[in-house]
């Protein structure tokens, strides 16, 4: 006699995009790309993947095993819940593995007194109408435009990159072609930490 049940949920796979960088939250490499990061940047993805494998992990695990011996799985918060967090813990695991595999530490200050803009420079341009910015381009995993970073494939980032201090660059916007003169170049210097720290 074949008996019918409930597929357990723990053979179902949640979303399409489980595996995908852009259900992560960052933007995914463009093909063919190197993932370009700084080495603080670096050493900041290790610690969060060696926190989520060590600490929250085994946390979780254990919170989801307490909660499944409380009965009713199906309406027990604590146990759906931890289930939850774990499918986004061990996709974000997946994503900082794969993401560190093929990461190129770059340091830029190796390029420190230098006038023209490579990755990791911190670059103040001025644009068609004397408006200054500052940014500084980084990594992919590690720019925070909140704090005037900008990923090494954004469009300000492309248009910028080998450009000399006093150059005037094309940079397409979303409004046309603007020129952008490079007004200074800087790198940190030999030691100090590159990138930021959160």
């Amino acid at each position: 006699m074949l008996i019918i049940g409930r597929m357990s949920k723990a053979f179902t796979k949640e979303t399409d995009t489980d595996d995908e960088d852009e259900g992560i939250g960052l933007p995914a490499l463009p093909a063919g790309a190197k993932n370009y990061i700084t080495p603080t940047g670096y050493q900041r993805l290790r610690a969060e993947l060696l926190q989520l494998m060590d600490e929250e992990r085994p946390k979780v695990v254990e919170a989801v095993h307490w909660a499944a011996r409380n009965g009713d799985r199906s309406e027990n918060g604590d146990y759906i819940y931890g289930k939850k967090r774990l499918r986004e813990i061990d996709r974000r695991i997946h994503f900082l593995t794969r993401r560190l595999d093929i990461a190129e530490p770059t340091d830029p200050s190796a390029h420190h007194g230098g006038d023209q803009v490579f990755f990791g420079a911190t670059v103040c341009y001025a644009d068609e109408s004397g408006m200054q910015k500052t940014i500084t381009i980084l990594g992919i995993d590690e720019a925070d435009n909140t704090l005037n970073q900008v990923s090494w494939v954004s469009p300000v980032a492309r248009a910028l990159l080998r450009a000399r201090l006093g150059d005037v660059v094309r940079l397409q916007t979303p409004v046309g072609i603007q020129e952008i003169e490079v007004l200074s170049v800087t790198y940190p210097a030999p030691g100090q930490a590159a990138g930021f720290d959160r």
